[in-house]
Order: C-alpha cells, then sequence, then structure tokens
C-alpha cells in the first residue's frame, strides 16, 4: 500500500464512517433544533399577543374630547404595528407589507410574524384591526443548528481519517515488505531466465532444432510474458513511459515471431496480414504489454491445431490491429479486465495481463473492441491514433 493508496483509503473510509455517526447524531439535533423552533414561535405569539393589549390599553385612555389632545400611537424597538379598516386598508401603520388574513390569530410570512386582533367597531379611530408585527428569530435557531452540524462532521471526519490512517498502517508495512520481496524475487528470477533464453538460442544455432529444447523455449517465453507482466505491474507507478515514433507492423511482426514456438507447441498457425510503414506515437514498454498479452491469451484459449488471424490495417488516421481465435470463446467479456480473474483455471495464469493491457489502453486512448462467443472463439480490435 503506497502512501496515496492509504491516504485514499483513510480518506474515503473516513468520509463513510463520519456521515454514518453524522446522521445518527445530527437527527436529535434536528429534533431538538424543530423543537426550539415550536418553542420559539408559541414565545413570539405569546409575544404579539401581549403587545396588542398594551397598544389597545394605551388607545382605551385616550379621551378625544380633550382640548389640544392627540394620540401618540406607541412605537417599540422589536415591533411594528398598524390600524386598519374592514377591507385591510391602513388608517395608521408602521407595517410595510402584510400577509393573507382573514380572522384573529398568529400569522407566518417571509421572515415575519404577525398577529391579527379585531378591535369593537366605531371605538378605536374607526379602525377594526389591529395588528402587529415583529422579525422571526428562527434563523438564528437553524444558523446554530447548522454551525453545530457542520462542527460534528468535521470533528468525526478528522477522528475517523485519523483512526483508519492509523488502521492502515500495518497493511501498508505489510505490503511494502511483499513489494520489496517481489522486487527482489523478480530480479533474481532475470538472471537465470536470461540464462536459459541465451543458451537454448545458442544451442539451437549450434545443433539445429530439437523438440526437447524447443519445448524448453517454448517455456521460457511463457515464463518471460509472465515476468514482464509482474515487472510492468510493480514498475508502473513509479517510472516514466515516454512516448516515441514507433513502426507498429514492425513491432507487431517481432512478437509474432517470438510467439510463434509458443504456439507451435499446440500446432496452432499464427496467421499474420500487415500493412507496412504505419506509424504510432507509444511506448514500446507499453505497446509491447498489449500485444504480448493479447497473443498470449489468443494462443492460451485457442483449440489446438486451430489457427489465429492477425492483422494491421490502416483506415483514415486510424490503425486497427486484430487478434482473431477459434477456441473457447469468453463466457464474461465484461470480467475479463478485473485484476486476478481467471475464466479458466486449467489454464494457468494469474489474471492480471489483460488488467494491465485496459489500464493501458484507457491512459494512451486506445479503443478496443471484444466480439466472442463461447466455444467458437474471440475477437480483439484496437483502434490506435496515426502519428
Amino acid at each position: 500500500m503506497t502512501l496515496s493508496d492509504k491516504n485514499s483509503y483513510a480518506l474515503k473510509y473516513g468520509i463513510i464512517y463520519a456521515i454514518i455517526i453524522a446522521f445518527i447524531l445530527l437527527v436529535p439535533l434536528l429534533v431538538y433544533t424543530q423543537l426550539v423552533t415550536n418553542v420559539n414561535e408559541a414565545k413570539n405569539e405569546v409575544q404579539l399577543q401581549n403587545k396588542s393589549f398594551e397598544i389597545i390599553s394605551k388607545m382605551q385612555t385616550y379621551n378625544p374630547t380633550s382640548k389640544d389632545s392627540y394620540f401618540d400611537f406607541p412605537r417599540f424597538n422589536r415591533f411594528r404595528s398598524g390600524l386598519y379598516d374592514e377591507n385591510f386598508k391602513p388608517i395608521f401603520t408602521l407595517i410595510k407589507e402584510l400577509p393573507p388574513m382573514s380572522k384573529d390569530g398568529y400569522y407566518s410570512y417571509k421572515q415575519k410574524r404577525f398577529y391579527l386582533h379585531t378591535l369593537e367597531k366605531d371605538k378605536y379611530f374607526g379602525a377594526k384591526y389591529l395588528i402587529v408585527e415583529n422579525e422571526s428569530k428562527n434563523y438564528e435557531i437553524y444558523r446554530m443548528a447548522l454551525f453545530i452540524g457542520l462542527m460534528i462532521l468535521l470533528m468525526l471526519f478528522g477522528i475517523s481519517y485519523f483512526i483508519f490512517k492509523q488502521f492502515a498502517l500495518p497493511f501498508e508495512k505489510v505490503n511494502k515488505a511483499l513489494d520489496n520481496f517481489m522486487k527482489d524475487s523478480m530480479h533474481e528470477i532475470n538472471t537465470p531466465l536470461s540464462i536459459i533464453n541465451v543458451n537454448v538460442d545458442l544451442y539451437e544455432r549450434k545443433h539445429g532444432e530439437n523438440r526437447h529444447f524447443t519445448r524448453i523455449k517454448s517455456a521460457s517465453k511463457t515464463l518471460s510474458n509472465i515476468y514482464n507482466d509482474m515487472d510492468y505491474l510493480i514498475k508502473q507507478n513509479t517510472l516514466d513511459y515516454p512516448k516515441e515514433s514507433i513502426d507498429i507492423g514492425e513491432f507487431l511482426d517481432e512478437r509474432i515471431d517470438y510467439f510463434k514456438v509458443v504456439a507451435s507447441q499446440r500446432e496452432i498457425w499464427l496467421n499474420s496480414k500487415i500493412e507496412k510503414d504505419l506509424v504510432i506515437d507509444f511506448n514500446k514498454t507499453k505497446l509491447q504489454r498489449v500485444i504480448d498479452n493479447t497473443l498470449s491469451n489468443a494462443i492460451k484459449y485457442s483449440y489446438e491445431k486451430s489457427s489465429i488471424d492477425i492483422s494491421l490495417l490502416s483506415y483514415d488516421n486510424s490503425i486497427l490491429f486484430e487478434v482473431k481465435d477459434y477456441g473457447v470463446g469468453i463466457e464474461k467479456p465484461q470480467m475479463i479486465f478485473e485484476r486476478y480473474y481467471r475464466e479458466n483455471l486449467d489454464k494457468g495464469g494469474f489474471g492480471i495481463g489483460l488488467n494491465i493491457v485496459k489500464k493501458i489502453i484507457d491512459e494512451e486512448g486506445v479503443l478496443l473492441k471484444i466480439d466472442s462467443t463461447p466455444k467458437k472463439g474471440s475477437s480483439f480490435k484496437y483502434t490506435f491514433t496515426k502519428a
């Protein structure tokens, strides 16, 4: 497990764990917020009602027959009020906007709260209704609840991220030890494998072909392909793979020659139709992994004494590379790119070759189309862009 993998693991599960726990904790917070809001509304209604009684009380003390008398309508810091006729037309008001009203009671409108009180007829300056208004304080409750909720979420995420990061440490150590073991093993395998290949070639040049050595050569090439996959898998996140101009036709011819010995052991013919002078911008290591794994799988899953058709053709600005076999076919094409997935356990391998291919073609923008019929064969069609 690399540092980025560990951080990704801790981040992913930290978020999931924090959301689950936050949901458990936030539900009571929401219920509490709603209760506090209801209490605040009830308190606000009582305050508005008391203010309306206070205004009525002051109007009742006013004596309109007194000389030089005038009525100073009550004004408050947090409350506004007004007198209205039976059509809700203002006689005197400090309120800017009214909600639809019909009977006495408490009204909520936008961020304002209103209380409507019906007055005795022809007693209070010809007004029929007294309305008192104030601002709702619910937004302060919601703001505080939101702040508390966010603090809970952030604290839970921080704690969860730390816990899962620490939890990943043993796995990181095991994976690091395993990576080091794999790198050392790959290095130790490479030397004897190279010696086998060189000496088999030297023997054939000196004494001619020998069926026993041909089998050894075929097995060593199969092992080399597995080695190359493992080596690429280990180094893919640490090495850069620069692109270069590659004559894909020449490159493909070389790889076909390489696999002819492997195919001949099962009496499989490799038929090729390759256009010349087709150039792409690609990395040789990546291209070899794509071609080798495709040819290797085609040979592995072909019936004995059958053939494999390999073609490389040019279409406008594209190059079509196709490998078609007449073997067992694929029952679950959507699964073959999963790492360690093997559709037929009797065929051997580790199930990593096509996973590597999928990563490479996704990185390089190569299109792949697979046509397969069980017991009849499969076709892999790669579309490259010309240089």
